[in-house]
């Protein structure tokens, strides 16, 4: 229910962009770098590395839109991003092309870090996901967003974490916070079920072969 001017980056693009991210990764170069460079620098405002916990990957940085952007300030839904790399890799500055899509369209945009694996294993990075969610649930409304309009949203890996912190709650159960609180849920090419691991890197991030069953998303899908 976003204004979509010709101007702005359709959702066709966005999911262009992060496949086109994904690819370039695949070759090696700096390839976030590379499409954050054709990403405009005017449609937002950015608060960069805003801690929402005591860790130091426990940052986020914050996209507003420019006043005059359609829905004005207190109506914005405000978007959670999580973004992929296998729990092992990914730094919150790369996607500036996402926060712009965003909130180029009125979107108030939230992308956290969160602590990455071999460093921790499962559930370190949900439970740092939660909290950077709970953190937006908590400064929705002093950000220009709606309070009952809170989206999480991630790509590949990324996907898995929004997706355990929408549909499992214990995770922001445990924050004092409920899945409830939020609008809805935005999956793009996550990994709902998938076991057993094959991918080494995923293998170590939730200590496979002792994975427990309900660390996959689909255990806690209900109607």
């Amino acid at each position: 229910d976003l204004p979509a001017p010709s101007s702005l980056l359709p959702r066709r693009r966005l999911a262009a962009l992060l496949a086109l991210a994904g690819l370039l990764g695949l070759a090696a170069c700096s390839p976030l770098r590379i499409v954050n460079g054709l990403t405009p620098n005017d449609s937002f405002s950015l608060d960069a590395g805003r801690a929402y916990g005591p860790e130091a990957r426990q940052r986020l940085d914050i996209y507003t839109p420019k006043p005059g952007t359609l829905p004005p300030a207190g109506q914005r839904p405000l978007v959670v991003f999580f973004y992929g790399g296998t729990w092992s890799s990914g730094e919150r500055a790369d996607y500036k092309f996402v926060g712009e899509a965003l909130a180029s369209r009125g979107a108030v945009v939230v992308v956290p870090d969160y602590r990455l694996s071999p460093q921790v294993r499962y559930p370190v990075f949900v439970q740092d996901s939660a909290l950077a969610v709970k953190w937006a649930l908590d400064h929705a409304a002093a950000l220009g967003a709606d309070p009952a309009r809170v989206y999480v949203m991630g790509h590949s890996s990324g996907g898995y974490n929004a997706a355990m912190v929408a549909l499992d709650g214990r995770w922001l159960g445990a924050l004092g916070a409920s899945p409830r609180q939020l609008a809805g849920w935005i999956g793009l090419a996550g990994p709902y079920d998938f076991l057993p691991i094959e991918n080494p890197q995923a293998q170590v991030a939730f200590n496979w072969p002792d994975t427990p069953t309900d660390s996959q998303p689909l255990v806690h899908a209900r109607a």
